[in-house]
């Protein structure tokens, strides 16, 4: 099923005026040009991937300090639910400065590595999809408003891209260094 924005027409990349230099390694690597289209096409290829994994894949650390695929995939998770957050927040307006979070404190916290991987897939999803739901409300004009997050200003539409630049980066490393795909960009 094909989910396109409010007014019908692709959410396309932002120009890198729209977000601060330190989210291009995130943003400008995508090859998509149509939001909605991107974060639902990404949502399926990750599904595929991660349905496949086993217990002893998802408990692999490649170092000590790194963490597990469960945790990043907790990560993922939780990063989304952050931005889309403060999508809103940024769409409807608001002024405030948000704050940040910590997201190695996040990690230890979340206890990933007790949870049912079934379960996270799950929840992903569902995060995923509202997310796409959230973007197709935003009319032109809102996903151009801009929001302040600490020292970070974006726009909505930027925001949406982040999160699916985040999600490819983090699946990219998995395959790299995790599953020793070396076939990935």
């Amino acid at each position: 099923m094909a989910i396109i924005s409010m007014n019908n027409l692709p959410i396309l990349k932002p120009d890198s005026s729209e977000y601060p230099v330190w989210f291009a390694g995130e943003i400008e690597p995508i090859f998509y040009n149509d939001l909605i289209f991107g974060l639902s096409d990404s949502l399926e290829q990750s599904i595929s991937i991660l349905q496949s994994l086993h217990d002893e894949q998802l408990q692999f650390r490649y170092q000590p300090t790194k963490w597990t695929i469960k945790e990043i995939w907790q990560h993922i998770i939780d990063v989304e639910r952050i931005l889309a957050y403060r999508a809103v927040r940024y769409a409807r307006n608001d002024k405030t400065i948000l704050s940040g979070f910590d997201e190695n404190r996040y990690a230890a916290e979340s206890m990933a590595n007790n949870r049912e991987w079934d379960e996270m897939l799950i929840e992903y999803e569902a995060v995923r999809r509202s997310t796409i739901y959230l973007f197709k409300s935003f009319d032109g004009d809102m996903l151009l408003k801009k929001g302040t997050t600490g020292r970070s200003e974006m726009t909505v539409r930027a925001v949406g891209y982040l999160i699916l630049g985040h999600d490819i980066h983090h699946l990219n490393t998995i395959k790299e260094r995790y599953l020793n795909d070396k076939s990935n960009p």
